[in-house]
């Protein structure tokens, strides 16, 4: 038996399979029990006397937890589930493109792998704490930084941070709050306003997930808000699971894997006559984001690893080893 913790799980889809392989889920039950007893008095039944009992019980019966672990169970007694765990830990199946061949886009497969949680908006969140952090201790001449302490002038010597620039684009940007505060060894606002922008475009804000199985391999997973389990905040998310890597399952469809094209995308997107080719063009603009996607450059999968359309995301509650052992 294994118990999962779940992260996430999108229950619309996963009652969509299950209604295709079962033709519907059924999640109450109603049962009624009646018995009448009849006695009738004199020669023409001029009296009658009627007792009836009964009684009714109506179960609403929500899978909650267990409608996953049956979508899990009924795919693989389809053979339609795959766990690649183990052979997604093998570098030479990536490079190859035997895993790329084995399981196309659309695949449902199960992986557990090493992998960690990032969020852009809580790195913008955390840094920006820092920065505060870094004022206010300079602020009681108790800076971490290098640069000395001018004793003697109390409050007159405090100064109050100053905001980031705002961007050109309007309106408020997630690096707009780190403040602006003394280098400490060579990082300061700019630099953590830098690294946020960098991450708004390698990773769109948002929750994702990072499985990394083999050396140069990365399975990523962008976590839908407003479903089962993801009903909290970032930084709620971030205080409980940490940044470290841990073992993660991740189940669900193969998106895509990233692009191998190495060269430029042609950007000849005319008919003869002069006019736009419309699909000519849309496909122009896809190579052009393929490319950058090839350099990591945006939120695309990288080459060799694949994109995952997370059906659920969990990790298994471990069995004490010391209690397993004693087992006869």
């Amino acid at each position: 038996m294994i118990l999962r913790e779940f992260l996430y799980v999108d229950t619309d889809k996963v009652r969509a399979l299950l209604a295709q392989l079962d033709g519907g889920i059924a999640e109450e039950s109603r049962e009624t029990e009646r018995k009448e007893r009849r006695t009738t008095v004199g020669p023409r039944s001029a009296a009658q006397h009627l007792q009836g009992t009964g009684s009714e019980s109506y179960t609403n019966k929500s899978l909650g937890d267990a409608l996953f672990p049956t979508l899990e169970e009924a795919l693989e007694a389809e053979l339609l589930l795959h766990d690649i765990s183990e052979e997604a830990s093998e570098v030479d199946l990536w490079e190859s493109g035997t895993l790329k061949n084995k399981y196309p886009p659309g695949s449902l497969v199960r992986i557990t792998a090493p992998g960690s949680l990032f969020d852009t908006r809580y790195a913008a969140s955390v840094f920006a704490a820092f920065g505060y952090v870094n004022v206010g201790l300079k602020g009681i001449g108790a800076s971490p930084s290098n640069e000395p302490q001018r004793a003697g002038k109390g409050k007159q010597a405090q100064q109050r941070p100053k905001p980031a620039k705002k961007s050109d684009g309007g309106g408020d940007q997630l690096e707009d709050a780190i403040p602006d505060f003394p280098a400490i060894e060579g990082t300061d606002g700019n630099t953590l306003r830098s690294f946020v922008q960098i991450s708004k475009g390698v990773f769109t804000p948002g929750l994702h997930i990072n499985l990394t199985p083999a050396k140069g391999a990365l399975v990523s997973a962008r976590l839908q808000e407003g479903r089962q389990y993801l009903d909290t905040e970032a930084e709620i998310l971030f205080a409980r699971y940490g940044t470290e890597r841990q073992n993660w399952t991740l189940v669900g469809s193969i998106g895509s894997y990233g692009t191998e094209e190495a060269e430029l995308p042609d950007t000849d997107f005319h008919n003869p006559d002069g006019s736009i080719n419309r699909g000519e063009f849309a496909e122009a603009m896809n190579a052009q984001m393929r490319n950058l996607g090839r350099m990591g450059f945006i939120d695309l999968p990288q080459h060799p690893g694949f994109s995952l359309i997370p059906f659920a995301v969990y990790r298994a509650i471990p069995r004490s080893t010391e209690l397993m052992q004693a087992r006869p």
